[in-house]
């Protein structure tokens, strides 16, 4: 509630609140989703979500995708992320707010032709990918506790992400040492690590095997 500007001529007005879910692979609470659709309603505010990983946390929570979405007034859905399209992503408002998305899409010069084929792959991985990334779930945790038991310290693990402390030290040679090896991980002092379904477990049981070497070193 402070973070909404005063009624001020010198700033823009507080007019949306904006979640992620999930945010960095955490998956909000359905309680917590539902405390900020009542804050929202009460001070007069739209709610939007960015569901780049919406249905990650759908398979997390274990329920339809319109049990969570009912307490926003837009949000996107990402199809490459996760559910393994080229490109594309979806934003989903009642009528009128599309509408005018559309509108403004037209305006600042958005709309793509021939874009049927691209809805095609959007449509097979809505029907086809998103009860497996229950798989990809299962491969993060996987991962996790290899990395774990090799010694890794991995800092948490949620849904299709996890995140290792390498530190300042190690992070070059980390990098340095797994691209040699065809491997390639943002060599920072935070490693974040994202399983999809191009991802198989034989290819983390072979990252593991070489993070335990350098390791080992």
């Amino acid at each position: 509630a402070a973070k909404i500007k005063a009624d001020d001529i010198h700033f823009a007005r507080t007019r949306l609140l904006s979640l992620e879910n999930t945010h960095n692979g955490k998956v909000l609470p359905r309680a917590y989703l539902k405390d900020a659709w009542t804050f929202t309603r009460e001070r007069g505010l739209a709610l939007h979500v960015d569901g780049a990983r919406i249905f990650n946390a759908v398979v997390a929570y274990g329920c339809e995708l319109k049990e969570i979405t009912q307490y926003c007034d837009s949000f996107t859905i990402c199809l490459s992320k996760g559910l393994g399209t080229p490109v594309g992503s979806l934003l989903v408002g009642n009528r009128d707010y599309i509408k005018r998305a559309t509108r403004w899409r037209k305006m600042v010069g958005g709309g793509m032709r021939q874009a049927g084929i691209l809805a095609a792959a959007g449509l097979y991985a809505l029907k086809h990918n998103v009860a497996r990334l229950q798989e990809d779930h299962d491969n993060a945790a996987w991962l996790a506790q290899q990395l774990r038991e090799a010694g890794a310290e991995v800092m948490r693990h949620e849904t299709n992400m996890l995140f290792v402390r390498v530190g300042e030290a190690q992070a070059a040679a980390l990098g340095d040492y797994l691209r040699e090896r065809n491997i390639l991980i943002n060599a920072a002092p935070i490693v974040r690590l994202v399983t999809h379904l191009d991802v198989s477990r034989e290819q983390l049981a072979d990252v593991v095997a070489h993070w335990r070497a350098f390791l080992a070193r």
